[in-house]
């Protein structure tokens, strides 16, 4: 890669392993509700006037429906379930339990039945490597408060909603400016959560400190991340780009240790290591050897969160 690509690559990487941070911080005085609708919020208000002049919303005059499952998948759902795990285990567990994404996708298309995605041979290696890897990360590390199973499985689902759009967009979304996608998803998730935002809304202003998080998620975690991916992509191709997948993850648990100071585990950083393995493993396409994952990265993800 060219020296810009790499200096995009590195930027991505911090943006996209910094939000668990962030998000930990904010749900200490705001609602998760008001924390995800705060975020999409701020990146709708940047993203949807630069998609707008671009004409990257032209193509999704035809896919409505499409657009509006992908928004609960990809952002409604997976955004409200991670805040509200987060404020049950630490950052960095729920960094390591998102990278159970890929391997996630393998199951899912396994499930649908989709001949391209068929599941064997070293995918099936992978995908099992992958699932005791998940255990490993789930049962190996108790971090987190008494309902720390709880944040754990709502982490899991989130990441299992990143597994389902990555699929949609593969399928359905593939053709269309991923610009579009984005500034529309964010757009409609806001419209969508504003109602419960305004009820869970804090009778009195956030601390500086929460406040500072959500302008990070909503300017920097989530437009300008998805901004410099696209740069990245035309500089690199999509394949390269998606290699951020195994960078973020270990940004954020990087962070949570240092930061936050939270616990970090072996057996959990084994199990990841086992996910990163079994995922790369089980989304190869059996000729090309690309990772089916990367089409969720297209579209938004997962971590800013996506989380």
């Amino acid at each position: 890669m060219s020296r810009r690509a790499w200096l995009l690559f590195a930027l991505v990487s911090v943006l996209w392993g910094i939000p668990y941070l962030f998000i930990k911080i904010a749900v200490q005085d705001l609602a998760p509700p008001v924390v995800v609708v705060a975020r999409t919020g701020i990146a709708a208000a940047i993203l949807l006037p630069i998609a707008l002049r671009s004409g990257a919303l032209r193509a999704l005059r035809e896919r409505r429906g499409t657009i509006v499952l992908l928004t609960l998948t990809h952002i409604t759902g997976p955004f409200l379930l991670i805040t509200y795990g987060e404020t049950h285990i630490p950052s960095s567990l729920t960094a390591l339990l998102i990278a159970t994404q890929p391997v996630l996708v393998a199951l899912l298309a396994l499930r649908s039945g989709d001949a391209s995605e068929t599941v064997r041979g070293w995918r099936a290696v992978g995908l099992g490597v992958g699932l005791v890897g998940v255990a490993g990360v789930v049962g190996f590390d108790p971090s987190g408060d008494r309902y720390r199973w709880l944040g754990a499985g709502l982490v899991l689902l989130a990441a299992l909603g990143y597994g389902a759009a990555a699929l949609l967009v593969k399928n359905r979304l593939a053709d269309v400016p991923p610009l579009g996608v984005v500034a529309s998803t964010m757009t409609l998730n806001t419209l969508i959560l504003l109602p419960v935002a305004l009820l869970t809304a804090p009778g009195r202003m956030p601390g500086a400190a929460s406040a500072g998080a959500i302008v990070v998620l909503g300017v920097f975690c989530t437009a300008t991340a998805f901004l410099a991916f696209y740069r990245l992509i035309a500089e690199a191709g999509a394949g390269r780009a998606s290699l951020i997948n195994y960078a973020d993850p270990a940004i954020a648990v990087l962070l949570g240790v240092a930061v936050l100071h939270e616990p970090l585990r072996w057996s959990a950083l084994g199990g990841f290591v086992l996910v990163l393995v079994g995922g790369w493993l089980s989304t190869r396409r059996q000729k090309e050897g690309r990772v089916v994952a990367e089409s969720v990265r297209h579209s938004a993800q997962l971590v800013c969160g996506d989380s």
